[in-house]
């Protein structure tokens, strides 16, 4: 990963890797709102990383380091459901993350 991950793109040391995540670093952050924003608005439904692909016209690879990005962020999470996706396999249903307010 790199210094500032989650709010900056990160990558495995790798020279391709460094560059795609210098490539995206412009556009990550508009990306993961709204990658938020369609969990956030598919409620307790919550969305796979393919649905949020389909919701947004986006391709898959796009959005799953987005959605990776906001889980490390603490701002999405693993509701523990699974769906399929289209490759056929279980896909982690992601929800908006309830952080509770401080007691009055």
């Amino acid at each position: 990963m790199t210094d500032g991950y989650p709010s900056r793109p990160g990558h495995r040391g790798v020279d391709t890797s460094i560059a795609a995540a210098d490539m995206v670093a412009g556009i990550a952050g508009p990306l993961r709102r709204m990658v938020y924003r369609a969990v956030h608005e598919a409620g307790v439904r919550g969305l796979t990383t393919d649905e949020i692909a389909a919701a947004l016209r986006m391709p898959r690879y796009s959005v799953q380091p987005r959605t990776t990005e906001l889980k490390y962020d603490r701002r999405i999470c693993d509701s523990g459901r699974r769906r399929f996706n289209a490759s056929g396999c279980k896909a982690i249903v992601w929800v908006v993350t309830v952080v509770a307010e401080p007691a009055a």
